[in-house]
């Protein structure tokens, strides 16, 4: 089952907005270094979690592990990414996902995948 949401109506947390703000004043830099994508990828289990090095692209799209990042230092992005990755992603069986910068639209999305455990019962007589 697929929840997609074009927009969160909830607002920013202070830290949150922030980071949003310090991010996209990045756009125009990125631009002209040719990234056209930036991204953090988050994955957690078992209420631990890790949010990987942000990466840089310079592809028509961006999907998780479809293109090889191109080299540009956006280590100082690290901090804002990972002040947008979603709260309690790391809980339970765990969640994964990408806080990604679209550059030529200034957009920032999540994506959050949650992992879930499920069973089947069958009883029978015998």
């Amino acid at each position: 089952m697929e929840n997609t949401q074009q927009n969160n109506n909830q607002a920013l947390e202070p830290g949150q907005a922030a980071a949003k703000a310090a991010i996209l004043t990045e756009c125009d830099r990125l631009a002209a270094a040719g990234v056209t994508f930036v991204a953090a990828h988050f994955d957690g289990y078992g209420d631990d979690g890790t949010t990987e090095e942000v990466k840089c692209y310079s592809s028509d799209w961006y999907a998780s592990g479809e293109h090889e990042p191109v080299k540009y230092d956006g280590s100082h992005l690290q901090e804002h990414f990972e002040a947008l990755v979603p709260f309690g992603y790391e809980n339970d069986c765990g969640g994964f996902g990408d806080v990604v910068l679209d550059v030529a639209a200034r957009k920032l999305a999540v994506e959050r995948n949650d992992r879930f455990e499920d069973y089947t019962t069958t009883t029978y007589e015998v």
